[in-house]
């Protein structure tokens, strides 16, 4: 039985900047097509667009300046979940399968091979 060799998996990290507007989003969708294209396992971790985690936080301060910890993490996490939608969406447009997913959707299992 021969042994098919295992596809590189390479995962991608886009900050703020990266991911600041729409164009910048698409690039990214670009750099990720190349990379899928090219033979690999793709994960594209993203942070929210630039300014939207500070604009986040000062809606909730306004909101509640002393607010619950959990609602703030929802409220503050909107950012990723935003960015991480519309980049599924660019690569898909491009024609790459891809599907956003929030944090506690994702099994990570430590240790084993």
């Amino acid at each position: 039985m021969s042994r098919q060799p295992r596809k590189p998996r390479i995962v991608m990290k886009c900050g703020g900047t990266s991911v600041a507007v729409p164009e910048r989003i698409k690039a990214v969708a670009q750099r990720v097509k190349r990379e899928v294209h090219g033979g690999a396992d793709v994960a594209v971790v993203v942070s929210a667009m630039a300014g939207a985690t500070n604009q986040l936080v000062d809606w909730t301060r306004a909101i509640a300046p002393l607010h619950d910890a959990r609602e703030y993490d929802v409220v503050v996490a909107a950012g990723e979940q935003v960015t991480s939608g519309l980049t599924a969406l660019a690569l898909q447009d491009l024609g790459v399968s891809a599907r956003s997913w929030l944090g506690w959707q994702i099994p990570i299992i430590v240790g084993g091979n």
